[in-house]
């Protein structure tokens, strides 16, 4: 068996690739700044996970990387953009587990060369260029990348876009229980969503009502994604229509800069000295302060904002490394 996608995993094996549980922290400051109580924004701070960079694709790959040892795999196949944090961890996931890894990435060489892209040279994987692609047609690249290395005598693992599946998103059921013990009151959880994975894994364990998605642009049908994914982890249909997903943040696309997003990045920054992304940290903290502007986030409760890394991915960025200097350099010539 090639894939590690399908199913619920079962009994699936699971590695050890973080260090858990993630810390827990307040945000006061930017809470204020936001028209909250002191005490009511707080962030789990799932970048600090040590692997690679960090990130929320390691709970994800403890489960995807376990079905991938289980099997006998040699080597980890994977897809992903350009910039793509699942596709940087994988490489680091492959390194600790020693298998080779194998990224399919949509673009061409030469296009960027910093950020995540870096790093999955400095970890060892192998980068084959897919062109302009989809996720769909990208998982078609990286199968016949599985052919290839079977015929050579490999034996592939094929790890999911995002690495969501209903095995992958078991990483987050186990963070939403994780997050319960250590916040009783939570009220609603803010986060990026991507491929899917991590946000089902959210709703798998808290329920639909206290989790709030912010669409990225990375998969055509956010909610039909997460909805199938929520069913295969839970055995109970989940609704479409029954998931709180912001769909306003992506702008002229999934890679695109945004003004929210740019203020939400200098004001996180500025207020709690915490780092976010452009394209999935950043959007979820547009999105979040966007739900206290609607009401759809109020004074007196518990929001935690879940802070899924990319901090490579920001230096991979030209448009919002520019702007950041700008902010750097306020009367320099422009």
């Amino acid at each position: 068996m090639d894939s590690v996608a399908a199913g619920n995993g079962g009994s699936a094996r699971r590695v050890m690739l973080g260090t858990w549980p993630t810390p827990l922290e307040p945000m006061p400051r930017l809470a204020r700044a936001l028209g909250l109580g002191a005490d009511d924004l707080w962030i789990k701070r799932d970048d600090l996970m040590g692997l690679g960079g960090g990130g929320n694709k390691v709970r994800k790959l403890e489960w995807t990387c376990g079905a991938a040892v289980e099997q006998g795999a040699t080597v980890l196949v994977t897809t992903g953009a350009p910039q793509s944090n699942h596709a940087r961890l994988t490489a680091a996931a492959g390194a600790r587990l020693g298998l080779d890894v194998v990224l399919v990435l949509a673009g061409s060489p030469g296009t960027s060369t910093s950020g995540n892209l870096a790093l999955d040279g400095l970890l060892g994987a192998t980068v084959v260029w897919a062109g302009d692609a989809d996720d769909r047609e990208l998982r078609s690249r990286a199968e016949e990348e599985a052919g290839r290395l079977r015929a050579q005598g490999a034996v592939p693992a094929l790890i999911p876009f995002g690495g969501s599946s209903v095995l992958g998103a078991r990483g987050y059921v186990e963070c939403g229980r994780e997050l319960l013990s250590q916040a009783p009151d939570l009220h609603t959880v803010v986060v990026a969503l991507g491929s899917g994975g991590t946000m089902a894994g959210l709703v798998g364990a808290l329920g639909p009502e206290r989790v709030l998605g912010v669409h990225c642009g990375a998969v055509r049908e956010p909610a039909a994604t997460v909805s199938a994914l929520v069913t295969g982890l839970t055995g109970t249909h989940c609704a479409p229509g029954d998931l709180r997903i912001l769909l306003d943040q992506v702008g002229d696309g999934y890679g695109a800069l945004t003004e929210p997003v740019m203020e939400a990045l200098t004001l996180t920054a500025r207020t709690e000295g915490t780092v976010l992304d452009p394209v999935y940290t950043g959007r979820a903290m547009a999105g979040l302060m966007a739900a206290v502007g609607a009401g759809d986030i109020v004074p007196g409760t518990r929001t935690v904002f879940l802070h899924t890394g990319g901090l490579p991915g920001f230096f991979g960025h030209a448009a919002t490394l520019a702007r950041a200097e700008v902010e750097a350099n306020p009367h320099a010539p422009r």
